[in-house]
């Protein structure tokens, strides 16, 4: 999926990444070589997320994030990826989902 951030400044930046999936409600993404998006996430703490469902289409995911350097977030990207350790953990709290394919808000 596509995760987009700005800067503080507005210069947008855009990364390719995986995620862990949901864990406590939140959408968990492993942080292994993002500098940029990661500077950009712990200055505005927000974050747009365009994740493809095969079935359904496209989705724009709108959230505030929380970054772990450990504990348990962290120690579960580690678990699920052993080739590529994790520096941090980006948690995303959704606020809102935008059906891209069918033009409507749906949170």
């Amino acid at each position: 999926m596509v995760l987009a951030t700005s800067s503080q400044t507005g210069d947008p930046h855009a990364n390719i990444v995986i995620s862990l999936g949901f864990i406590d409600d939140k959408l968990l993404i492993a942080n292994s070589q993002m500098s940029a998006t990661l500077e950009n996430l712990k200055k505005t703490k927000k974050i747009c997320i365009v994740p493809r469902n095969n079935k359904e289409g496209y989705y724009r995911l709108k959230g505030s994030v929380e970054i772990f350097d450990s504990g348990k977030y962290l120690n579960l990207c580690n678990d699920s990826d052993k080739q590529f350790p994790t520096k941090s953990a980006i948690v995303v709290s959704i606020e809102e989902v935008f059906d891209l394919d069918n033009l409507k808000k749906i949170n």
